[in-house]
């Protein structure tokens, strides 16, 4: 089991050519608006306040990085879907999380979170097709699931796997998560030291940046 020790904010950042220099496994977190990603950051690496929350959607507006024990990079991308800001400013934001999720060359897997207590939201399938078709690696990370009982959790999450497999041979991988009691936080923690065990030892040092 992965255990945290030190967790620390780097950058904050609004360009791929900003970020931090692509030498360690990085891991993206990203979902609609007001899904809980700043929250599950937090408990994921126990660190209150760490990643910024707020009630107001669209808070995070650009990609924030935070080192986990000079390991690994977590980055903190902005949500999907409404924002109170400008259309221009969401088509910014578009084209920015489009290239890194893309030429992040270090980026080994994104978490897309799910708010479990809602319907299928056609904007969640359509951000899971876009990394379907650019062979973009992903898991699903199921939010905010102590706010309802274990059948209609099960319920919900049954229906949104009926709905990918009208479409997808393959269910990408899934985790129940809650920021509130840390559920899921074990399992998470286990895929990311999982996946960095496969990482060669001179990592990605050798490569050239994009």
């Amino acid at each position: 089991m992965l255990k945290i020790k030190n967790a620390e904010f780097i950058s904050s950042v609004t360009a791929l050519s900003k970020c931090p220099e692509a030498v360690m496994p990085e891991y993206a977190f990203i979902g609609r608006s007001n899904v809980g990603k700043s929250s599950l950051i937090n408990m994921l690496v126990e660190r209150k306040g760490l990643a910024k929350t707020s009630s107001t959607p669209g808070k995070t507006q650009t990609i924030n990085h935070f080192l986990i024990d000079n390991q690994w990079y977590l980055a903190d991308l902005p949500g999907y879907g409404y924002a109170r800001t400008s259309k221009s400013k969401r088509k910014d934001w578009v084209g920015m999380i489009a290239e890194y999720l893309r030429l992040r060359r270090n980026l080994l897997c994104t978490f897309i979170l799910i708010d479990s207590r809602i319907p299928v939201q056609q904007i969640d399938v359509s951000f899971m097709e876009f990394m379907a078709e650019n062979e973009l690696p992903f898991v699903l990370a199921f939010t905010k699931t102590d706010k309802m009982g274990r059948t209609e959790l099960q319920r919900n999450i049954d229906a949104y796997k009926k709905h990918l497999r009208q479409s997808w041979d393959e269910l990408p991988q899934m985790f129940v998560t809650s920021s509130e009691t840390g559920n899921g936080r074990q399992e998470l923690l286990g895929f990311v030291a999982s996946t960095n065990s496969l990482v060669p030892p001179e990592g990605f040092r050798q490569a050239q940046q994009p």
